[in-house]
């Protein structure tokens, strides 16, 4: 936020450090139980004391300064508590009547001036009693609006009469309109007069406090990270309009993924905080590494063009500083009024091993516990600011741009079923002399529960299946077999009509025919097969699913790990949704790709900017060439990858070491890197795995 604020030494820098102990206003907008705010006001203490400065005057900076609000009313009361007791003993050297800033309100869904002809002129404030309008001209500063909330409630505790409230009203908000003022303290008046008064003036106060606490010079905090999907239906409808209005123009995705903490972001920057002031956040890391959920904030722009420049970024992922909780956590700093500048400092911490802290540790303990690689961040594709930033050291990430760019294939999810696993999926359990094969569905672990069942079918439609569990790097070796209710055909995969399949697959329709409800339940049926007349036993195929070589790798996984998949029993093996393939031509065409994308190369490219699911996308950004069976850089690939295979199937560790170092040079030669590049891009992947026993060297 602000290095010299928290570290500075107060024998050099006083008048420095003393003009921003007493002027420099801090806002955490999700306060929660006050935590940062505790920690601010411990510095200020510490620096007060230091300085010399006069008690009345630092309690006075501290409660002007230092600011929180927060949406749960039991963490607001509790980040009161931790507040006044934070300045307990300074409470004597009051001179005037306190409040703790502590507020009570919703820092993403701030009042709003009405756009009505009806509300012209007036902040809505809706309530379970009504909406109050109140003037804007009592909402031009915190004092005006703080001294307009106790007059109200004090007028209407005394009684005192429209006129009276209008006069006391006109004495510090002479441009407040009388009709609105008139409307407001009537609607007081009669909630008063039924017994609902309540504390709505003071409630009032609290959720109009983001409207007039601000500006601020610094806003930190651990904003809450809620999924759009599970936030309330009104509330997301709401924030759907505030996120388009808060995008600096382009088109704007809001999915199930998205994450409010963004907006939040978003909002204090634009209404809370000063030009040149600087935000804090403890961040999901989604906000720089997924392709959809981050690209509109990506844009790092405000809803005026006001540009906004990412600092720094810290990577916590693996240091996962929540206690109970695995959530990939990053720490970000932006400034309000400046271009963001690629590429941006970003700084990767890894525990040392051997060593721990806890989550009561300080942050010298902490330092001595953890490793920091000075790493630095640009968006994985040039031409597009808002895509995926790619993180590694610095001469890694120069280097690595010679193996990205668009790839000659493509990448397809695997078959899906629908989410009808225990339908499709089934164990062989024996073959009759009759050629029908006897089978039993697999139940275990499916989402939807169905009858285990034991039947004779036909063994044409029975293929080997390769699912996430069954791929390791190197290795995809089938544990199952999957019912395929398709035929292959020169354009594609085509479903087996219900006549085709009873005259000649009438045991495997009995078969489908026991689950017939089931199937029919499935969200993909009633979408896109139903409408279209397809029979009820229509699945998922994807291009390729019966091509005889494929390269597979798991959707879900923190690396990129690459299999050839060939043919098995004499059959095509069929992926299945959890698994993305390329379909290839030839054996040696499956291992001159999986070579590749096992490559140092290829790995860091794409570790580098995923986060979590390395899917079929990542060949837009990783530059595989078509294979040339007379090029011997491919050639090399392809006969290294099947060596590779044939070492992993034997779990010879040793020789499988020397083959994917053999395989890295190689892919070397394939994107023109030099070994000194190679060298930083290994160092950099070992890195970003994890390796704490690397030793961080002086750039």
């Amino acid at each position: 936020m602000d290095p010299e604020f928290f570290t500075a030494d107060p024998e050099r820098n006083g008048s420095a450090l003393r003009r921003k102990l007493l002027t420099q206003r801090w806002l955490d907008p999700a306060c929660g139980s006050g935590t940062f705010l505790v920690l601010l006001i411990r510095r200020m203490r510490q620096l007060g004391e230091a300085l010399m400065v006069p008690e009345r005057d630092l309690l006075q900076a501290i409660l002007r300064n230092v600011v929180g609000f927060d949406l749960n009313p039991l963490a607001v009361l509790t980040a009161r508590v931790n507040y006044l007791l934070a300045i307990a003993d300074l409470l004597e050297h009051r001179t005037i009547e306190i409040t703790i800033p502590i507020y009570l309100a919703d820092s993403i869904r701030m009042p709003s001036l009405g756009k009505e002809l009806r509300t012209a002129g007036a902040y809505e404030f809706p309530t379970a009693v009504g909406d109050f309008l109140v003037p804007a001209a009592v909402c031009d500063s915190r004092e005006r609006f703080d001294r307009f909330c106790r007059v109200l409630e004090e007028s209407v505790q005394a009684g005192l009469s429209v006129e009276s409230l209008i006069d006391r009203v006109r004495s510090f908000a002479p441009k407040a309109e009388e009709s609105r003022l008139r409307e407001l303290y009537e609607q007081f008046l009669e909630l008063h007069r039924r017994g609902l008064d309540g504390l709505w003036a003071r409630l009032l106060q609290n959720n109009f406090a983001p409207l007039v606490a601000g500006p601020f010079d610094c806003i930190v905090g651990n904003p809450p990270w809620i999924n759009w999907e599970h936030l309330p239906d009104q509330y997301r409808s709401e924030l759907q309009t505030l996120w388009r209005e808060m995008q600096a123009g382009g088109p704007v995705y809001l999915g199930k993924k998205w994450d409010i903490s963004l907006l939040m972001a978003q909002v204090v920057m634009t209404h809370l905080l000063k030009p040149g002031g600087r935000l804090g956040f403890v961040i999901t890391q989604s906000a720089f590494k997924t392709n959809l959920g981050g690209r509109d904030f990506r844009k790092f722009r405000l809803p005026d063009q006001t540009p906004v420049r990412v600092l720094h970024v810290d990577d916590m992922v693996s240091l996962q500083p929540f206690e109970g909780a695995s959530n990939r956590t990053a720490v970000m700093v932006l400034e309000k009024g400046k271009a963001t500048r690629y590429p941006v400092p970003y700084t990767l911490w890894r525990k040392v091993r051997g060593k721990r802290f806890t989550y009561n540790s300080t942050l010298d303990e902490v330092m001595r516990a953890t490793r920091r690689f000075n790493f630095y961040a640009e968006p994985v594709d040039p031409s597009d600011p808002t895509s995926p930033w790619l993180t590694a050291r610095p001469k890694a990430l120069k280097a690595i741009r010679k193996a990205l760019g668009n790839s000659d294939y493509e990448a397809h999810e695997g078959v899906n079923t629908g989410g009808a696993n225990a339908v499709y999926w089934v164990d062989i359990v024996y073959k009759r002399p009759d050629g029908l094969v006897v089978v039993r569905n697999i139940t275990e672990g499916a989402k939807v529960k169905v009858e285990e069942v034991t039947e004779p079918i036909e063994g044409d439609l029975l293929y080997p299946l390769l699912r996430g569990r069954d791929v390791q790097r190197w290795k995809a070796e089938p544990s199952a077999r999957i019912i395929m209710t398709y035929l292959e055909t020169r354009s594609g995969p085509r479903v087996i009509e219900p006549s085709e399949m009873e005259r000649r697959y009438p045991n495997t329709l009995r078969y489908l025919r026991r689950f017939e409800s089931v199937l029919k339940r499935r969200a993909d049926y009633r979408h896109y097969f139903e409408p279209s007349g397809k029979p009820f036993y229509a699945m998922m195929p994807r291009p390729g699913s019966f091509a005889p070589w494929k390269v597979v790798w798991r959707e879900v996984s923190y690396t990129l790990d690459a299999a050839v998949a060939g043919p098995f029993d004499g059959k095509p093996t069929v992926p299945d949704h959890t698994l993305i393939l390329i379909d290839c031509a030839s054996k040696d065409e499956a291992h001159y790709i999986c070579a590749a994308l096992n490559s140092a190369p290829a790995r860091l490219g794409v570790q580098a900017y995923i986060v979590l699911h390395p899917d079929p996308h990542i060949l837009e950004h990783i530059r595989i060439p078509r294979f040339n069976p007379k090029d011997p850089v491919h050639r090399r690939l392809a006969e290294l990858s099947e060596r590779a295979h044939e070492a992993a199937k034997r779990e010879d560790v040793r020789r499988l070491r020397q083959i994917e170092e053999a395989v890295d040079e190689a892919a070397a030669r394939l994107w023109g890197l030099t070994d000194a590049e190679l060298r930083e891009i290994r160092r950099s992947l070992v890195e970003l795995q994890g390796a704490e026993e690397i030793e961080e060297e002086e750039e």
